[in-house]
């Protein structure tokens, strides 16, 4: 978790002063009693509320919660915000745990069109707790990107400039460029 946490506040530093109030709004319009803290009940009522039902796993929750104090302050929450602007949110398709740090994908389902990557956390694959196609290549998540890169870079330059503009495209739709140090060309 630590990772994520780590990228969460290099996001947040590198916020507009408009989003940083967005980030700050969010967190006072789930903090009901004002108190500065978010407790579970807080948290989960928010999320359902904004139909956020795959993020009120309590998992994800005590991942959150740093201190252990069973509750969130502002820079605990500036992480869970992270994971919502960039969809950082999953969850092992095995044991159902929040994947904090590395995990393992079926790239078979990766590079398809698949609905699911089929994401599973190190204990799970490690442990072979897993059900999924036969025959299927796992990969970590930095073992992905490298060969999603590698492939990328294979390809005809026209293709190339196709694939980074439908990128570019979907990025500018969803709003995470900003922020999250993406820049496409």
């Amino acid at each position: 978790m630590e990772e994520i946490r780590r990228a969460a506040e290099a996001y947040y530093e590198n916020l507009s002063d408009e989003k940083k109030r967005n980030a700050r709004f969010s967190f006072n319009e789930m903090d009901k009693n004002s108190d500065g803290r978010i407790n579970l009940n807080e948290y989960v009522e928010h999320l359902k509320k904004d139909n956020n039902t795959l993020l009120t796993h309590p998992s994800l929750f005590t991942a959150l919660d740093k201190d252990g104090n069973g509750s969130l302050d502002f820079k605990e929450t500036i992480v869970l915000y992270y994971i919502m602007q960039s969809g950082r949110a999953l969850f092992c398709q095995s044991c159902n745990t929040f994947l904090a740090d590395v995990y393992f994908s079926c790239s078979e389902c990766f590079f398809n069109d698949s609905v699911s990557t089929y994401e599973i956390c190190c204990d799970c694959y490690g442990g072979k707790k897993f059900r999924h196609n036969d025959g299927h290549i796992f990969c970590d998540n930095y073992t992905l990107i490298s060969r999603s890169r590698s492939l990328a870079l294979k390809a005809p330059v026209q293709n190339r400039r196709n694939v980074l503009e439908k990128i570019g495209k979907i990025v500018a739709v969803i709003g995470v460029a900003d922020g999250l140090g993406c820049s496409i060309m």
